[in-house]
């Protein structure tokens, strides 16, 4: 039987390999600590946690990544399983002991039958030998690694930080105060002249947002997660610590665009949203990437007229990682089309979080476990949060560029934006359907699809 090479012992690597095992294949994890080290472990263990122990909301009928920790654990999954066994008190949330949930996972693959873990870094591509191979090596993967796969691949599909802006849910956008237009109504290669949502600001509006953003805490970064600044992705509150026009003159110019609502009237700075993804659910804020701490983001983004009552899918930030160009470069199997044998899976895909990172190793250790075995598993549903999230960064994002002219895809946490829509009926004997109960009605209905729609999957 071929074998199965998993490159990366992190959550992702290890679920991959515990997935295959269990699926009957022979599996080798190769990690290369504690043979060489990485700036962000502390331990040899597998699936270290080397920032939070929380793995977010464990609410699995009104929240996504809640979802996910259902499906996940409807798969026998290893990383939920140690999660919950070593679960701590955290309220609604799911949060672990990081040495028991580590501990637990080591031991477990360890002692697998199916399981040979060799403590080696592969430099650069792995052997042409190896015909099945799932790399999984997250946002530290080793420069020789990385430099081999961006040579296979071409030079821009692959990123080594992330500049990234806010993405709001198209239907918390109030738009009676936005309007659609393209600068100078230009309709682009795949466009129509709409193709942005404007955000008008006043001038006391936007001295009073550069107020804001000078005074707004940041994101404290160790040595080893900080990116050198690139005029191209400058964050917002540098470019208004420029100068107060600075933000006027970037991506906030007003010029190209006119109010339909109020023709004569020139607005006096705009912000520009940029759908998302091909459902149309989700919008990027065109060249806001920043390091505000989170829950200052929120509060400041609700000052913009007509995003008072955003919510938001993914807030901004600028970090170290290293990351695919995954629409462009994997195919909808996670396989690399340069080379085939080559699966990815993890942060290195482009997805954020423990438990979405641990989800992609769920997947690809499944599809590498059928390939071996001669079986056809498909792919799990759209409707799914596996499904979605898979969707998402293998074909669902829209690639182009951002504000710097740079490709636009980022990291992406698991968000019901990445969902098909649900068709809702009001309830019989109801009005008045107020908003809070449509938004609970609605998520309700998203994951009750998926959960049935998880199950032959499983």
């Amino acid at each position: 039987m071929t074998e199965i090479h998993i490159i990366g012992g992190g959550l992702a690597g290890s679920e991959a390999a515990w997935q295959a095992a269990e699926a009957g294949a022979q599996v080798v994890l190769h990690e290369m600590r504690p043979v060489r080290s990485t700036d962000a472990h502390q331990t040899e263990s597998l699936a270290e946690l080397v920032c939070s122990n929380s793995f977010r909301s464990d609410d699995h009928e009104h929240n996504a990544v809640g979802l996910l920790h259902e499906e996940m654990r409807r798969c026998n999954s290893l990383v939920m399983r140690a999660a919950d066994t070593h679960a701590l008190p955290a309220g609604g949330a799911l949060a672990v002991d990081r040495h028991g949930f580590s501990d637990l996972v080591t031991a477990t693959l360890a002692n697998h039958p199916r399981v040979r873990i060799e403590r080696e870094e592969i430099a650069g591509l792995p052997p042409v030998e190896w015909r099945n191979v799932i790399i999984a090596t997250g946002p530290l993967t080793s420069p020789a690694l990385a430099s081999a796969i961006a040579e296979l691949t071409g030079e821009d599909s692959l990123a080594f930080f992330d500049a990234i802006a806010p993405i709001v849910h198209h239907d918390s956008i109030d738009h009676d105060v936005v309007w659609a237009q393209s600068r100078y109504d230009k309709p682009g290669p795949a466009g129509t002249g709409a193709d942005y949502l404007n955000c008008p600001m006043t001038e006391k509006q936007y001295n009073d947002f550069v107020d804001a953003l000078l005074a707004a805490p940041l994101h404290e970064f160790k040595e080893w997660e900080k990116v050198p600044y690139f005029d191209g992705c400058l964050p917002i509150e540098v470019m208004a610590e420029r100068g107060r026009e600075t933000l006027r003159h970037g991506p906030m110019k007003p010029v190209g665009l006119t109010n339909p609502r109020d023709p004569l009237v020139k607005p006096y700075a705009i912000v520009q949203l940029r759908q998302d993804n091909a459902l149309g659910t989700l919008w990027n804020m065109v060249g806001f990437q920043t390091k505000m701490r989170y829950g200052v983001q929120t509060e400041i983004f609700r000052m913009i007229p007509g995003l008072e009552n955003a919510q938001f899918a993914r807030l901004g930030g600028l970090h170290r990682n290293t990351f695919l160009n995954s629409p462009k470069v994997l195919g909808p199997d996670l396989k690399l089309k340069a080379d085939p044998r080559l699966r990815f899976a993890g942060q290195v895909t482009g997805v954020e979080g423990y438990v979405e990172s641990a989800a992609l190793g769920l997947v690809a250790g499944r599809l590498a476990a059928a390939e071996v075995l001669g079986r056809d598993i498909g792919m799990p549903a759209p409707t799914t949060a596996l499904g979605a999230l898979i969707g998402h960064i293998t074909g669902g994002h829209l690639e182009g560029e951002s504000y710097s002219g740079a490709r636009s895809f980022q990291p992406m946490n698991v968000n019901f934006g990445l969902f098909p829509s649900v068709e809702l009926k009001k309830p019989e004997g109801v009005k008045r359907w107020n908003t809070t109960e449509k938004t609970l009605a609605k998520k309700k209905a998203i994951t009750s699809r998926a959960l049935a729609d998880i199950a032959a999957w499983a």
